[in-house]
């Protein structure tokens, strides 16, 4: 059999990346992209790059109930691209994914379908795939796509350290596929329904004596304090002290999100929405408050996570992000 190389790309990643570089977020509604040249051109890269023939292009994305729409339809038509979806979970949190990448990464490597992985992602997530596959003998290369110049956009360092080979790609590439979608600036604040004309009120009966026997208010009782937990520890795992009592990574992810940067980010996402978007998105977004719609709220966590360097936002740094970006809709509908 032959040599060849395979390529895995995680839409997730690329997209974002690619929104990244060209509108300064990670807002996917924000570009438009042509896929064909885009995934031809990253083939072009991963042959020229290992001197190897092509065997598939496997394309990961997320779906409604795991049903491609009608341009995942459309990807999944090309020549030599497979079609990989998960699905949305709850509240849009996409599920199955990386398991997917992972599974595949492992499975191709074990039977040896290609002897070079290209592999366009920055998830964490897929180390321990990416090990497993080279304990089978496959090199597994990691494409990334660059922001500011040349340095690469939301790669894990643990992902880093694991793959064979980090080739930040040309940004030509991204920039010739992806364009900005520049629409309508003016955002959209649905209008209040005028409340109904009130009834003039019946006069009401004098209070009863029973009504006065009772008008009394009674104090409600002292609310106990809230127990707090300072260390806990459980059979066959390790104990620790809770984090309101001990300094924490968190801690310091969640005070480097300073308001100043966070109104940066939740601006950044802001304007990419409102000129890619149509009234009809627009007024979705005023009426969904004080909820972000999944699409903006994955936006806004990603660019801070880019902008912290950090893996995770912890929960505290996500509430000031979502309350900034609703104050900064306020300013600009007020504006």
């Amino acid at each position: 059999m032959r040599s060849t190389c395979s390529v895995y790309i995680d839409t997730g990643y690329l997209l974002a990346s690619a929104a990244t570089r060209v509108t300064g977020t990670s807002l996917r509604s924000g570009i438009h992209v042509e896929y064909r040249r885009l995934i031809d051109s990253l083939v072009a890269l991963a042959q020229d790059h290992s001197g190897l023939p092509l065997l598939r292009v496997h394309w990961y994305d997320s779906a409604h109930n795991g049903v491609p729409d009608a341009q995942q339809q459309r990807i999944g038509e090309l020549a030599k691209v497979k079609l990989r979806l998960g699905r949305f979970g709850y509240e849009g949190v996409q599920k199955g994914v990386d398991l997917r990448i992972g599974l595949d990464l492992v499975t191709h490597a074990r039977n040896k379908t290609s002897d070079v992985f290209f592999l366009v992602s920055g998830d964490d997530d897929l180390t321990e795939a990416v090990e497993e596959a080279q304990a089978h003998g496959v090199q597994v290369v990691l494409f990334a796509v660059p922001v500011n110049g040349t340095r690469p956009h939301g790669v894990n360092r643990h992902l880093i350290r694991a793959v064979d080979d980090l080739h930040v790609i040309d940004g030509a590439i991204i920039d010739d596929a992806a364009l900005k979608v520049e629409l309508d600036a003016a955002p959209v604040v649905p209008t209040e329904p005028a409340p109904a004309a009130e009834a003039t009120p019946a006069p009401k009966p004098g209070p009863s004596p029973r009504d006065l026997a009772t008008s009394r208010p009674i104090p409600a009782p002292a609310k106990a304090p809230a127990p707090v937990l300072a260390y806990t520890s459980a059979t066959g795992t390790t104990s620790y002290v809770a984090a309101e009592y001990d300094a924490t990574p968190c801690d310091e992810a969640a005070e480097a999100l300073t308001a100043e940067l966070a109104d940066q980010i939740a601006d950044r996402v802001l304007t990419s929405f409102l000129t890619s978007s149509d009234e009809k998105a627009k007024a979705a977004l005023a009426l969904s408050r004080p909820s972000i719609p999944r699409d903006i709220d994955r936006a806004l966590l990603l660019d801070a996570c880019e902008a912290i360097d950090v893996y995770d936002l912890p929960e505290q740094a996500r509430y000031r992000l979502r309350t900034r970006f609703w104050d900064r809709y306020d300013a600009n509908a007020a504006g």
